[in-house]
């Protein structure tokens, strides 16, 4: 029998793409439908949370145990009441596709994140999240496709009660920043609680050491509050000086700002130095010398203020840093960012680099944590916003990515930006003849030597910076602390447990020293 030449190729084609189809792993759906309870269509980003076991009321990622949750995600938009969104398990997900699952048994939840702040914050109020779903005895691929009903929404976070007097001293600023909102072409909003001493109103013509704190990454206005509370509970019992405490919020949609000036969030330092600080000058009977100004925070907040210290060294009379986020970037959290080469995510020897650990143990890698933080979202998470605030801007108006998502390879225009804008071991090493005059014994830096993220490495590089050049500067490394203990302290006496946050004591202690030298304050034992 004589087969047409088309018709022979047609069907050779045909049975070519037969078999290709066939050896072609399908992609795993998992479906998502919108329960009846919303009125209005729903838009955000889809989360897929999946972990074995049984029997977990939530199913969330961890980021000290990472590989043990995957996830999935898809962006939705305008999802109505009984409609479903089949989310594609294979496309966007970590630590792999949930095709690659070995049978067994799982649980699995999905998670409309309405605001796209899960990388920031996690789960948040008016997030729609499903019941656990129980997926015993699963093989990817084999069965119905996996089913969740978005059938409730996150609460509203229950407030922590105040400590006593606190509603009489805790003043919420909010303030419009010319500079902002003339950056963003809206209103951009500086906000902080002011915390007053116990006596403010019995002193009407004393003026107090002003403290400017913010918080970490993850942070917010109601974190700030909350540690308002503790700073005002200390001075009522006389574990704090008498101080002025702003509790600055440094969070926004992209992370944390800094509180510096960057092309991509915008002018923070200029309108914390030049616009707000002398509004709440006018407004409360604060110290405005720059003997009586003076920075503390934690972690990204540690970075944050000695930032401030460094690049407005005539404002500040001295900044406590507790934890501070990478100030020399040969070490970022252990990563040499100007080697030849660099990659982020392994070492030369092809070991990958850490970035969690547990004191010895480690806990998760760059990479994990990068690809992780990818699939929450493209924006929000740590590593993200040190791009927002570091990086120059792309041509889609977002900052340049300072590695490649994929591979860890890390880009040497956007590294060399980062060092010429961002480096504090750089601006003060480069800079000292002009700085160093009004910089020098004001940096004072406190970090454990099992910092969780590493930051000890690079507090050492700066030291070193710091010493050579004679600065004065002080940096103390608490034997076997963490990132997350670092402020317990043991006074005589004391519950065995220690003081969680004795720290504070000390560094306020401090700073009083500076503002008020004869003033010979002590603190309650």
């Amino acid at each position: 029998m004589h087969i047409p030449r088309k018709l022979f190729l047609a069907l050779a084609l045909a049975l070519c793409a037969l078999v290709g189809s066939a050896q072609q792993p399908q992609h795993l759906f998992f479906r998502v439908t919108v329960g009846p309870k919303f009125t209005t269509p729903v838009s955000g980003r889809m989360l897929i949370f999946l972990t074995a076991g049984t029997g977990a009321k939530d199913v969330d990622e961890n980021p000290f145990a990472p590989t043990a949750v995957y996830v999935a995600a898809k962006e939705v938009s305008d999802i109505a009441a009984g409609a479903s969104v089949d989310v594609d398990t294979d496309d966007v997900a970590f630590p792999a596709e949930f095709s690659s699952l070995k049978p067994g048994d799982y649980q699995a939840q999905a998670v409309l994140d309405v605001n796209h702040s899960y990388n920031y914050s996690g789960r948040n109020a008016g997030d729609l999240t499903s019941d656990v779903v129980s997926l015993a005895s699963f093989t990817p691929g084999q069965g119905d496709e996996p089913a969740f009903t978005l059938n409730d929404v996150v609460p509203q976070r229950p407030s922590r009660p105040d400590p006593p007097g606190f509603e009489k001293n805790a003043h919420l600023e909010d303030f419009v920043s010319p500079a902002l909102t003339a950056f963003a072409g809206r209103p951009i909003h500086v906000r902080a609680w002011v915390i007053t001493p116990p006596d403010y109103d019995q002193h009407s013509k004393l003026r107090y050491p002003t403290v400017y704190w913010t918080h970490g990454f993850g942070g917010d206005l109601q974190g700030a509050r909350y540690f308002g509370g503790l700073i005002s509970n200390l001075m009522a019992k006389n574990k704090l000086p008498p101080m002025i405490w702003v509790m600055l919020d440094e969070s926004c949609p992209t992370g944390t700002h800094e509180f510096d000036d960057s092309v991509n969030n915008g002018p923070w330092g200029t309108a914390l130095t030049t616009e707000y600080i002398p509004y709440l000058e006018k407004k409360y009977r604060m110290d405005a010398r720059p003997s009586g100004r003076f920075l503390q925070g934690h972690s990204s907040g540690g970075w944050a203020t000695l930032q401030l210290q460094i690049d407005y060294p005539s404002i500040f009379g001295g900044t406590w840093s507790t934890s501070p986020d990478p100030s020399d970037f040969h070490e970022f959290s252990s990563i040499d960012l100007y080697a030849p080469h660099a990659n982020v995510y392994k070492r030369p020897d092809g070991t990958p680099y850490p970035i969690i650990r547990d004191h010895e143990k480690v806990m998760a890698s760059f990479e994990e944590y990068a690809k992780n933080e990818r699939v929450l979202g493209p924006y929000g998470g740590q590593i993200a916003s040190f791009e927002w605030v570091f990086s120059p801007r792309g041509p889609d108006g977002r900052p340049l990515p300072m590695f490649d998502r994929n591979t860890g390879d890390v880009d040497p225009a956007v590294i060399a930006y980062w060092h010429d804008h961002y480096d504090l071991a750089h601006i003060v090493q480069t800079t000292w003849a002009q700085r160093g005059p009004q910089l020098r014994g004001k940096i004072h830096v406190f970090v454990g030597t099992a910092d969780t993220f590493y930051l000890d490495g690079a507090a050492h590089k700066m030291e070193a910076v710091l010493s050579a050049l004679n600065a004065n500067a002080h940096f103390t490394y608490i034997p076997d602390r963490t990132h997350f203990d670092l402020y317990v302290t043991h006074p005589a006496g004391a519950d065995p447990k220690g003081d969680r946050y004795g720290l504070f004591s000390q560094i306020g202690a401090e700073m009083y020293v500076v503002a008020r030298p004869h003033a010979n304050w002590k603190p309650a034992e």
